[in-house]
């Protein structure tokens, strides 16, 4: 079934770039943000900028009845999926597929737990470098989202009807048929990108080039492929310097969501990636100072906000 009406929760970076890009290829009806009141009405008064262009959405209640979506795109923050999970029954009958762009490792099995796995394409985010201040997003960087099933090998019709629609609206786009292994790359990406520019309070460029902050992100990285061994995944040195490859295209200007929280003194998710590691470690009987030591500094930082 070919995939025509197409449903995203989750206004942020990804969420903006992603409409935005689709609104350009589909017909406004058939993008449907789905959003509380009090939000939409903030977003009608305000406005949404995708690099100085202003959008042009069509937004939807949680609670307002509407034809099911052929693909289903969470954007939000892994804090709020909880709520999400809940503001998209409208949207999920027997034939929508699923894809989570959140960070970390998790949010799958949680949107599993009430719509069935059998929705659900694994999936990735990487390469963009998006900012979003305010009401306004920037990016140079589209990246790319890589997708599938998380049985290793298998590509199946809901992977390829995705991919069809991907070619159709000129979505970039990558098939994966490891995305559990995948999923823990950018996990280890994260740990070390999102939470040493935020520690730093800088940008993708302090750890592009050699010095202390690169040092810091590639000792949080080597972290989680040591808890990779215990977890059956087995990453290598290989995965890390495929990681910061990807690292390398990103706008030295750019930063980390996770970064614009410190600066706009928001709760991170540090707890999702520091978090993480230091309980996988427990769980492992392993060390993780250099995490240890991002979490402890990034919890101060949040302490300190009036």
């Amino acid at each position: 079934m070919e995939i025509k009406k197409v449903s995203i929760i989750g206004l942020g970076a990804l969420g903006i770039l992603y409409a935005h890009h689709l609104s350009k290829k589909m017909p406004k009806a058939d993008i449907r943000i789905i959003a509380d009141r009090e939000r939409i009405h903030r977003y009608e008064n305000e406005h949404v900028f995708c690099n100085g262009e202003r959008c042009d959405f069509n937004y939807l209640t949680p609670e307002e009845s509407c034809e099911p979506a052929d693909l289903l795109i969470f954007t939000v923050k892994f804090d709020g999926l909880k709520d999400a999970i809940q503001s998209v029954m409208h949207h999920v009958d027997e034939e929508t597929i699923i894809l989570s762009a959140l960070n970390g490792i998790s949010s799958e099995a949680l949107i599993g737990e009430t719509y069935g796995d059998e929705h659900i394409l694994y999936c990735v985010a990487q390469g963009m470098d998006a900012v979003k201040v305010g009401n306004q997003l920037t990016y140079d960087h589209m990246g790319i989202l890589c997708f599938g099933e998380p049985e290793p090998g298998v590509i199946s019709d809901k992977v390829k009807r995705v991919a069809a629609f991907f070619d159709k609206v000129e979505l970039p786009y990558e098939i994966e048929t490891n995305m559990v292994k995948r999923q823990w790359g950018k996990f280890m990406l994260n740990v070390g990108v999102n939470q040493t520019v935020a520690v730093y309070q800088s940008n993708y460029g302090e750890i592009q080039r050699d010095g202390e902050a690169r040092k810091i992100m590639i000792g949080a990285m080597r972290e989680v492929i040591a808890l990779s061994e215990n977890a059956g995944i087995h990453l290598t040195e290989a995965d890390l310097d495929y990681w910061l490859s990807v690292l390398a295209t990103l706008s030295p200007d750019g930063k980390p969501s996770m970064a614009q929280d410190i600066e706009a003194k928001r709760h991170s998710e540090v707890e999702l990636f520091a978090g993480t590691v230091l309980n996988l470690a427990h769980q492992y009987g392993l060390s993780t100072p250099i995490n240890q030591q991002l979490y402890d500094r990034i919890r101060t930082i949040e302490s300190q906000y009036d």
